[in-house]
């Protein structure tokens, strides 16, 4: 499969489209495919996956037409694994060499290029499951939490502590798992700062508002 993105103005857009073989992935005219399908999403503006499936190119086939008749050149399944639309004041984006995974962020306002780049580079290696805490999904929040009170459970020390003194653990276990698991609060790869502090040293004010990361899975 391949990763595409592209940016206008305020908005970034991100989608994926599947295959089965890297033999088919690697040639050139897919990427091609990839990109028109994208066109047309900018194009339509498409919100959402359902929007961009019923969007219609130039000579009016709709993406979805475009995906089936992509199958029928190649001789394997297309699909449309993924795709993704933000807008935020300023949006960048970072695929990764392989194509098979990207990232699309927005800033609060306009940060530098290299800030924005790093961060988005950050995003793409280390799979935040959002951007911080609070917009955290609910369902995953609930898992965590349900995890580290079971493994503090298993514990043999806990056995007998009192319930407050376990959710305190338990509320650390979250932290932790926040820390390592959300963009602003992971560590810069190789520094001993969290994305949050470094983007604040470019600019005090400045901060990520829209995050849409996809990876293929091989």
């Amino acid at each position: 499969g391949v990763v595409v993105t592209k940016i206008v103005g305020q908005k970034a857009y991100l989608l994926c489209l599947a295959c089965e073989t890297d033999f088919v992935a690697q040639n050139a005219e897919y990427t091609a495919s990839a990109n028109a399908m994208l066109e047309v999403a900018v194009k339509n503006d498409a919100a959402d996956r359902d929007a961009l499936m019923a969007a219609k190119n130039a000579e009016g086939h709709t993406v979805e037409e475009m995906v089936t008749e992509k199958s029928g050149q190649t001789g394997e399944k297309v699909e449309m694994a993924y795709y993704a639309r933000i807008e935020a004041p300023y949006c960048h984006s970072y695929v990764h060499f392989n194509k098979k995974l990207g990232t699309i962020l927005g800033f609060n306002k306009v940060v530098p290029e290299e800030v924005a780049h790093a961060v988005a580079m950050q995003a793409t290696a280390m799979a935040p499951v959002s951007i911080s805490e609070a917009d955290c999904p609910a369902e995953i929040v609930e898992h965590e939490r349900k995890i580290a009170v079971e493994a503090m459970k298993q514990d043999p020390k806990n056995a007998g502590k009192p319930e407050a003194i376990l959710e305190k653990i338990a509320e650390g276990k979250m932290r932790k798992f926040f820390e390592e698991n959300t963009l602003l609060n992971q560590e810069l790869v190789g520094e001993k700062k969290t994305i949050a502090q470094y983007i604040h040293e470019a600019d005090k004010e400045a901060t990520v508002v829209a995050y849409k990361r996809f990876a293929l899975e091989s």
